[in-house]
Formats: structure tokens, sequence, C-alpha cells
């Protein structure tokens, strides 16, 4: 261990107005914005948060409050501090913070001017504010005893206890907007949109288990289930537990469009669409980091846009997991990895499969299994698609062909027409490219040369000339590919 004692040393204090403007670069968006500053009520053991704005052009503000325990002068002041906790420091299992920075980082990110006003029990209101514009001016990391106008100093009763933290002169949000501006106030409307949503999905399992309410302009959020738990259709697979059980992933595939309703195939998709919803959820004390994202263990690709994997991690594995300070970047430890992706790549199949039969149970509760027109098969090491031979259309058609062959081969060419496995040949090319194959590559092609010959036969006997029957056929699909062989047809 290095030796300081004798080590010469100066002070190198953080250029308070440069530094607080660095804090607003950190990456928040209002919506996760607001979400950290509802971790600290949660972790404050509120019951209920409320989320409300006033629309007013550029002075519109807004605020969380709850009713959690809240703090008194001196705790509050410790709270506002930047990098009041230490992220190496034992916390409660329920402690959803790590940094001490979200409350100063997520509300910097979206406004210049931050007030919290807390009332513990037994003690007096207390409030401070962080302004951004002072803290240029003066250069010093000072809070000052500021309320907004429209924020009273009472607004918990003697009994009540909670923490209200507002959001005045929001400029990377209603910087320049006129109150009066119907455009404005709808894009405005939009944003404030994607918070109640984004609330609902971070917050489901807190809301869901009764945990607590979370009320967005007075009305309660409905929690927003990634995994449609309760649908009959669903496929969940067995947890898997990692790190000696702290760790526990669940894989799900999700129902396939035929199987729902048209209401639930909507709220499944979420703000994102399907596609961008697949992939792991990461929650840290079931609080939702990082939704739908393969972690960089695969890409995003329409044929899994129906698996989703829920995986479990606890408040101590924050540093093993690299969780960032807004709660928004994940990464399993690489000792974790391949067990991770090894059980996706389980549940990646499963829905591979529901997405590819459109919904399709693979097998049926009678025991009989589901049979396709089409398979895919290897020769080599290439993939190919043949016809069933022992589909039950097939039989049908050679029953048929006996009293009526054109119509037996029609109803034949429809079937193949109408079912040709599209989803199937989509998810081979997306995945593996190079393994391809041409028509008849790696089998025989007798049945090419012969059938070549047998055209030119009948081209010739219709009064073709031997160069033109030639010609034509060249310009036939697959034949345009074997042209060798027309050098030996004579």
């Amino acid at each position: 261990m290095t030796e300081y004692s004798n080590v010469e040393t100066t002070p190198a204090v953080p250029e308070a107005s440069s530094m607080i403007e660095t804090f607003r670069a950190i990456g928040y968006n209002v919506e996760t914005a607001v979400a950290d500053i509802i971790d600290n009520s949660i972790s404050a053991g509120a019951s209920n948060v409320w989320v409300n704005f006033e629309w007013k052009g550029s002075e519109t503000w807004l605020s969380i409050k709850d009713d959690g325990s809240g703090m008194n002068n001196e705790e509050l002041i410790q709270a506002m501090r930047p990098g009041s906790k230490n992220p190496l420091e034992d916390r409660g299992s329920n402690d959803l913070g790590r940094f001490g920075l979200g409350l100063k980082t997520a509300s910097f990110s979206q406004a210049r001017k931050l007030t919290v006003l807390s009332k513990k029990l037994g003690c007096a209101p207390a409030y401070w504010t962080w302004d951004l514009d002072y803290v240029n001016q003066t250069g010093q990391w000072n809070l000052i005893k500021y309320l907004p106008e429209n924020l009273n100093e009472q607004e918990y009763s003697e009994n009540e206890t909670g923490t209200l933290v507002m959001w005045t002169d929001i400029d990377r949000v209603v910087k320049h907007f006129r109150q009066n501006d119907n455009n404005a106030l709808e894009k405005f409307l939009h944003v404030m949109e994607l918070v109640k949503k984004h609330l609902a999905m971070v917050f489901h399992r807190f809301i869901e288990s009764k945990k607590i309410k979370i009320y967005f302009q007075n009305y309660l959020i409905k929690p927003w289930n990634p995994f449609l738990i309760g649908e009959l259709a669903i496929q969940s697979f067995s947890e898997e537990q990692l790190n000696n059980g702290k760790v526990v992933i669940k894989g799900y595939v999700l129902p396939h469009k035929s199987k729902i309703s048209d209401e639930i195939f909507r709220f499944a998709e979420g703000t994102k669409g399907w596609n961008e919803h697949q992939g792991f959820y990461i929650y840290r004390n079931e609080r939702l980091l990082l939704a739908g994202d393969w972690l960089g263990l695969f890409r995003k690709e329409e044929h899994y846009k129906l698996v989703r994997i829920q995986v479990d991690i606890p408040n101590s594995l924050d540093g093993d997991w690299q969780i960032d300070i807004k709660k928004s970047v994940a990464r399993p430890p690489l000792i974790y990895r391949e067990q991770i992706k090894n059980y996706a790549v389980k549940v990646r199949a499963q829905g591979v499969e529901v997405y590819r039969h459109r919904g399709k149970t693979v097998k049926i509760s009678n025991g009989q299994k589901f049979v396709p027109l089409w398979i895919d098969h290897k020769r080599g090491n290439k993939w190919f698609y043949k016809v069933n031979r022992d589909h039950p259309l097939l039989e049908l058609v050679i029953a048929q062909a006996h009293a009526d062959p054109g119509k037996a081969i029609e109803i034949l060419l429809r079937f193949l027409e109408e079912n040709i496995p599209s989803k199937s040949i989509y998810i081979k090319s997306a995945e593996e490219p190079e393994a391809q194959g041409f028509p008849f590559e790696g089998s025989d092609k007798e049945p090419i040369r012969k059938a070549m010959e047998s055209m030119f036969i009948s081209l010739t006997a219709k009064g073709k000339s031997p160069e033109e029957a030639k010609a034509i056929i060249a310009r036939i699909d697959p034949f345009d590919q074997f042209l060798h062989y027309l050098e030996f047809i004579n």
C-alpha cells in the first residue's frame, strides 16, 4: 500500500460553475430523470407519489411529491450535496440509490432550478434550492433559501411527512416555448406522455404488488408488465440462478399476434414497438434498469421479437454489473456471460418457433404433431427447403390426379404458392447468409439435365430450330444456372 504521509499535496477543488454544468451532460432524458427522483421516494418508504406539472410555456414547472419519511434541515442539506453517498458503502437491500448523485444530476439535466421541500415527523419543514445561474455568478457550491412562488412552505401538515422536488426553469424541455403556442403545448404533452409510460414500465412491479401508487396529474398510473403475465398463450421457462442464487433469470416467449386480442397486442408493444422490446430486462431490487437489450450478446431481429428475459440482481452487485448513474446501463460480469447467453439461446429458439408457425402449438394436447408443408434441411453445410412428402395434401392430390390431373396439379401449386416458408427463409438468411444453398447444390443434377433435354425435344418438335430452343431454355429459371448442359443436347 502506498505511504502518503510524506507526499506533497495541493488542493484541486472542482470549479463550481464548470462542474455543475458538466453534471447536466450525463445523459438523462426527462423520463429517466423523473424515475430517478421517484427512486428516492421509494427508498424513503413512500406509499404514494404524485407527479404534477403546470403548462406555462417557458415558465412551466414540474414537481414530484411523496409521503415518505421526509428529512430535517441537516439531512436535506446532506441529500442535496453532490456525491452525498459513497457507492462502495453497504446499503439497505431496498435502497435504490448508489452514487448520491441521482437527485442532483437528474434534476440539473432538465432544469436550472431545483427546489426540495421536506417534512420529517416532529420537525419543521425544511427547504433549499440549487440555482445554476447563482452558482455560475458566484462560482460557489452554495444552496439558496428560496421557494418558487407557487410552492407553499406548509405543503405538509403538522402530522404529515414527505418530500417535494420541484423543477423550474426547465430549459431542456420548454426553453423559448410560448404559453399560447398550441404546437409547443402538443410537443410538451407528448413528452409528458412518454414520462407516464416510462414510469408505468420502470416501477410496474412496485405498482402490481401495491407497494406504491404513482399518480400523474392526479390520475393513477397503471403498470406496464413486459411479460404479459396472465395471458394463457405465454410460454415461460424455468428459472436459472447465478452467483449463489443472487442473480435469477427467467425467460418468456410472448404469444403470437393471432393468440391475443388487438388491445393486448398494442399494449404489449409498449412505447418502442415489438422489435425494440425484445431482449433482457434487468431489474435491481424489482426496479427496472434496462428494458429490451441483448447486452451485446445478440442482434435485434424480427424473428426474436416475442422473446423477453427477466434478470433480477440485488443492489450489492451494482459494481459487478457496472450500473451507471442514470440506472440505464448494465453489463453482466464476464464470468457469467456464457451462462446467460446459453440460457437465452434456448428461449430464443422457442421464440423463433412461435414466430415461424404463427402461434401454432408445436405439439397439440392430444399428442398429434404439427405437420408442416415445407421442411428446412441441410445438405452438407447448406440450408435447403423441400416439400414434405408425407404431408396429407400430397396423398389427396395423388388420389385426385387419376380423375382430373390438371385440377390436382392446380390445387398442389396453389397450396405451395400460399405457404412459401418466407419467415423461415428470412430467419436462415439473416442468421447464416453464407449457408444458403443454390438449386440442386450438393445433390444429383440428373433431373435438371433430363428436364432440359425433354424441353429441347418438345420445342424442336413444335418447329423451333435447335438454336432457338436452346436460347429459350437458357432464359428459364432454374435452367439458366446450368447452361453447360445445353452444349451436350443435340
